[in-house]
């Protein structure tokens, strides 16, 4: 919507509908990359039916709890003319305790053929802000790797109950560390500090890449990966292309480096497109020689 002014009608020159939050997106970017995935979550009301509906046309596997309240439509405005994306997002569905233990039942049943598990995104209204927290308890000890992006509360509880990774942007790992990061010395310790809190691991996206801190034949390493500006359609959502690039990349295997470059790459290339989740394998593959990488070292101060 060009020239996007408050107070004025407007009328859109392109529209697209998709199925979204933090997790479907994920779920859309693995799909993409040509990782097998399952997606669940909450759904309810005719909202809930486009939803499933969506993915299903996506080819997108899924399976969700369907809830008594309807599931929320957001909304993101794009002006062309300076890049800048405006979001527009409802309250959304409360959820019953009923609801939330058929979705535990659920999710342990999805994970006994799993890998690994992506918690993404917030909890909904009702449900109590340990529930990734419980599950990733319950997955540690059938052999399930759990990543968790997520923020306030629900991460605060879930980086504690031990989860494989945690990828919160800055803003949301300053929050949990409960300190501002005013240099890239703060940045290292930052995540220094995610692994130390119970994390295996630990990610910190930032605009242009992510500062981590992986273990590399079982001892710590710190690293600062990054890509040079690109142009952007649309940024909203490269955090979970960022995700589902590392996944994709560990689920195959790779070294840790090489899953965070991949990361970095696939969540540059998604800002090419109006769409969270939205990927195009063979161009992440040409931009990955632009990824740089540095390794770095533990501040002095920390413990």
């Amino acid at each position: 919507m060009p020239n996007l002014r408050l107070g004025r009608r407007h009328r859109s020159i392109e529209q697209t509908t998709l199925p979204g939050g933090k997790g479907v997106n994920i779920a859309r970017a693995l799909k993409r990359l040509g990782r097998p995935v399952i997606a669940t979550g909450f759904a309810g009301g005719p909202t809930g039916t486009r939803i499933v509906e969506a993915l299903t046309g996506e080819s997108i596997l899924n399976d969700f709890v369907r809830i008594a309240e309807e599931s929320r439509t957001n909304m993101s405005v794009l002006d062309p003319t300076n890049g800048q994306q405006t979001e527009i997002n409802e309250r959304g569905p409360n959820v019953t305790p009923q609801e939330v233990e058929l979705f535990v039942d659920k999710l342990l049943y999805l994970a006994q053929g799993a890998r690994m598990c992506v918690f993404a995104g917030s909890l909904p209204h009702g449900v109590e802000p340990d529930l990734y927290a419980r599950l990733i308890r319950e997955l540690h000890k059938m052999g399930v790797h759990s990543l968790i992006d997520s923020d306030g509360d629900p991460l605060q509880h879930a980086v504690r109950a031990g989860p494989e990774v945690v990828s919160p942007n800055a803003q949301e790992a300053e929050e949990l560390v409960d300190h501002e990061f005013n240099d890239d010395d703060d940045r290292v310790l930052g995540v220094h500090k995610l692994a130390q809190m119970g994390a295996r691991e630990a990610i910190m996206t930032v605009a242009d890449g992510c500062f981590a801190r992986v273990l590399e034949s079982g001892s710590p390493a710190v690293y600062r990966v990054s890509i040079k500006p690109q142009e952007a359609r649309a940024a909203v959502g490269s955090g979970d292309a960022f995700l589902a690039g590392y996944a994709a990349a560990r689920y195959v295997g790779k070294e840790p480096l090489d899953c965070l470059k991949y990361g970095v790459a696939c969540g540059a290339e998604s800002t090419q497109h109006f769409g969270a989740g939205v990927i195009e394998p063979h161009a992440v593959e040409r931009i990955l020689a632009d990824v740089e990488t540095v390794k770095l070292e533990l501040p002095v101060n920390a413990s």
